[in-house]
């Protein structure tokens, strides 16, 4: 293994010709292979993702962070990077979708934007099914277009013999400076457990251990690490783009705010509980689907996940359920996203079945099978809340199967003007009653740091928990019953 040091990280952007191309197997595989052999990754994640994130930590044995350039400007990505990259001597980044793929038609906050950004070299992965000499027409495309990026190898993937292989590396050495660093097999069946959206996380999947093991064997043999490893270039210093976050000088903890984490709510940045903590919250993790009731908290953050996936065990913990309603109804604040909004509702059907939940919002739901959103955000704040200013603007991303059945809740009983996305109806999203604050848009902490400022406020002004007289009679002083 060549000589690499933690002093200088070396870094390399493991990118795809598409979405499906093979990125993931391929960077997380490269990841868990060299890892495998003692090298220190950090692993990051570009984009609004929360399921390669959590393979890609898995495969490291360290925090993955996400790194996006609509969320976050290019100074806070380069930043994050540095900061999260802190004793590792290689750092890895996993794009999304094709390479040049963004918002319009410049390719806006796309792989490329934030290679460019981290002045990465990139390996891109191709699947080579029914192709040969295209790939290399493929690469110099690529190469013409981003002129600005440095494409310095190249993962063949779905290779179908040892001839397919062959032609496709002459074809590519010929025409093109791109070196092939490996040729993955066509395999009969996928590397990663799948089911309706993709992946399955690590969480819901006992054998993902095994999992990443058999992959990292697969990589060392179809794979030249160390070819990989040379590719790599040093990580920019990064220190001239510090920017200031929400810190404590003494980082004392005076709030308890729940998290809750399980199986069925598992999507949470890193950032996000960092910010948490930075703004002088302890944090307590939870188990919807096991706990009995909620310990002492003074507030509660529901992250997004798949509750439709354990939606009969939460509903048959109809104890913590009935808990949660009841802090809900003395004061206590809380922030949802997503899957912590649908908890939060009446009910979710789900294959035909209705199962009811803690009913803090009156609206029913119903599991799709197609998308119902999918992409960022930006919400125009509205002044019937107590999270974020009036007026302001953030940015976020929404991913969602569950429909709107029904539901009672008044369009000014929502605290934000959907400017891009879905929302949750009528242009609007942020459902509000008493302290609670639920939400199909995902924000992150770097890009939003208003969240965790404004949320751990509310939880202390709110002072739910600590014995204040006033915290049940101030309970409605976020903006009325909302409903």
């Amino acid at each position: 293994m060549m000589n690499l040091t933690a002093s200088t990280p070396k870094g390399i952007m493991v990118a795809g010709l598409s979405g499906g191309s093979g990125k993931s197997v391929a960077a997380v595989g490269i990841t868990a292979a060299l890892a495998g052999q003692g090298v220190r990754i950090a692993p990051f994640k570009k984009g609004p993702d929360y399921i390669d994130a959590g393979w890609l930590q898995l495969a490291a044995g360290r925090s993955c962070h996400n790194l996006d350039p609509y969320l976050m400007s290019a100074a806070l990505i380069r930043q994050s990077c540095v900061e999260h990259a802190a004793g590792a001597q290689l750092v890895i980044v996993e794009g999304n979708r094709g390479l040049f793929d963004g918002v319009d038609l410049d390719g806006s906050y796309s792989s490329a934007e934030l290679a460019a950004i981290l002045r990465l070299p990139i390996i891109l992965t191709v699947d080579c099914t029914k192709m040969t000499r295209t790939v290399a027409a493929l690469v110099l495309g690529c190469q013409q277009l981003g002129r600005d990026i440095s494409i310095r190898g190249l993962v063949l993937n779905r290779i179908g013999s040892p001839r397919h292989e062959r032609i496709i590396r002459q074809a590519v050495e010929h025409y093109t400076d791109v070196q092939v660093v490996g040729a993955i097999p066509r395999l009969a069946s996928d590397v990663f457990p799948q089911r309706h959206i993709g992946i399955t996380p690590c969480p819901e999947y006992a054998g993902a251990e095994e999992a990443v093991k058999k992959l990292a064997v697969m990589i060392r043999e179809h794979v030249d690490l160390e070819a990989v490893l040379t590719l790599a270039e040093p990580m920019a210093d990064g220190r001239e783009d510090a920017v200031a976050g929400p810190q404590r000088s003494n980082l004392e903890r005076d709030v308890r705010i729940g998290v809750i984490r399980d199986a069925a709510f598992q999507f949470y940045y890193p950032e996000n509980l960092r910010a948490l903590e930075q703004c002088g919250a302890e944090l307590v993790e939870i188990n919807a689907l096991r706990a009995a009731a909620l310990p002492e908290i003074d507030g509660l953050y529901i992250g997004g996940g798949f509750p439709e996936t354990s939606v009969a065990q939460l509903a048959a913990n109809s104890a913590f359920r009935h808990d949660l309603r009841q802090r809900v109804e003395g004061g206590m604040p809380v922030y949802a996203e997503c899957g912590g909004l649908i908890y939060l509702c009446e009910s979710l059907e789900v294959g035909g079945l209705s199962y009811d939940l803690t009913g803090v919002y009156p609206v029913r739901l119903r599991m799709e099978k197609k998308p119902q959103a999918h992409g960022y955000t930006i919400l125009e704040v509205l002044a019937n809340n107590a999270v974020y200013a009036p007026g302001s603007v953030i940015k976020g991303h929404e991913f969602r199967y569950s429909k709107v059945l029904s539901s009672s809740v008044k369009k000014e009983n929502m605290a934000f003007a959907v400017q891009r996305g879905v929302g949750f109806a009528h242009g609007r999203d942020g459902l509000v009653y008493k302290n609670c604050l639920a939400l199909y848009t995902h924000v992150h902490a770097l890009g939003t740091p208003e969240w965790a400022k404004g949320f751990v406020a509310l939880v202390r002004e709110r002072g739910f928990g600590r014995d204040n007289e006033t915290a049940v009679s101030r309970a409605g002083n976020f903006c009325g019953n909302g409903k």
